[in-house]
């Protein structure tokens, strides 16, 4: 008997293989993007001082200052951030019936003392 010759390459296999292959890496790579693997991270013992993450400027609707829940003069206000490092977020949140001008001094005053990162808090309306 003769024997066939083979007209065609059977490439199913292969393909059966390559989707494995990229299963498994889609599957690992969205483990790794959402952080659901647990790490154990490397503790330090040291704390570094002076380290906030954001510095916290309210204006109440009697244009009364506070840093960080604190009660603080304008004149007052440009020291103690100076206290920060520039590079320190600032977030004002200021009632919504206070003057323009209140808010433009304490701007005036974050960006003179070399802040750079200002954030203003709002609310969503309903």
């Amino acid at each position: 008997m003769e024997e066939k010759e083979f007209d065609y390459i059977n490439v199913i296999p292969f393909i059966d293989i390559m989707l494995v292959l990229l299963t498994i890496v889609l599957t690992t790579s969205t483990f790794i993007a959402r952080g659901a693997i647990p790490l154990e991270l490397p503790k330090v013992t040291t704390h570094q001082p002076g380290t906030v993450k954001s510095i916290s400027i309210e204006i109440d609707h009697q244009s009364v200052l506070y840093l960080n829940a604190k009660p603080v003069p304008l004149v007052k206000l440009g020291d103690e951030i100076r206290a920060f490092s520039p590079e320190t977020p600032v977030l004002v949140s200021a009632d919504r019936d206070i003057t323009l001008q209140v808010f433009i001094d304490v701007m005036d005053v974050v960006k003179n003392s070399g802040f750079r990162k200002l954030s203003l808090q709002t609310e969503m309306k309903k």
